[in-house]
């Protein structure tokens, strides 16, 4: 059991070692912070979304900007779309597919900006979110895993993580949500970093 459980540490350090690999995704990674630093200078919000864990994260991702990451600085209007209510009332009248488009309906606008979380590339209802954000004018980034799956050249920003198991992708989009975060904070709160 021990040996199975060092393997599962070393499989997490070699996908984060082989997404490292690749100086395209900090290059990805500053530009997505620049972007949500010019949403938020011009009054704009962040959009995020995901199933399951993915959710999770988006909720995660949401509350270290509406609160506290590492110190204290004004809130940043950033929702995740997980209302449960809303989620279970738009599935039973419209369809799972649904849940997140109508969210975009009611709270996007041009300008802002929606993250899909889809360890798969494939999560059904965050390509139909992605696809009704460019009928609005709202960028798109997409947090992908495997091989982006349909989502790949989708979204105006995608990161994908070559790792084989939905737990170990959410692992490093964790790891990538927290990474933009710190980009913000010290682009807009440099403060927060002497």
């Amino acid at each position: 059991m021990i040996s199975k459980i060092r393997e599962s540490y070393l499989e997490s350090q070699f996908i984060i070692n082989e997404f490292c690999t690749m100086p395209e995704n900090f290059e990805k990674s500053f530009e997505i912070s620049q972007l949500l630093v010019e949403t938020f200078n011009n009054n704009g919000k962040i959009m995020i979304a995901g199933n399951g864990g993915s959710a999770c994260d988006a909720m995660h991702f949401s509350e270290e900007f509406t609160g506290r990451f590492r110190k204290d600085r004004k809130p940043l209007p950033v929702i995740s779309f997980t209302d449960p209510a809303h989620i279970t009332a738009v599935s039973n009248d419209f369809g799972f597919e649904e849940v997140f488009t109508k969210s975009i309906e009611a709270f996007g606008k041009k300008g802002d900006v929606f993250i899909g979380l889809s360890t798969s590339g494939n999560s059904p209802n965050i390509l139909k979110a992605v696809e009704k954000c460019g009928n609005i004018g709202i960028t798109t980034i997409g947090l992908l895993g495997r091989d982006g799956g349909k989502m790949k050249h989708q979204c105006d920003y995608e990161l994908i993580i070559p790792g084989k198991s939905a737990d170990k992708v959410q692992e490093m989009h964790m790891i990538i949500l927290h990474i933009i975060i710190e980009g913000v904070e010290r682009i807009m709160f440099p403060e927060n970093y002497r």
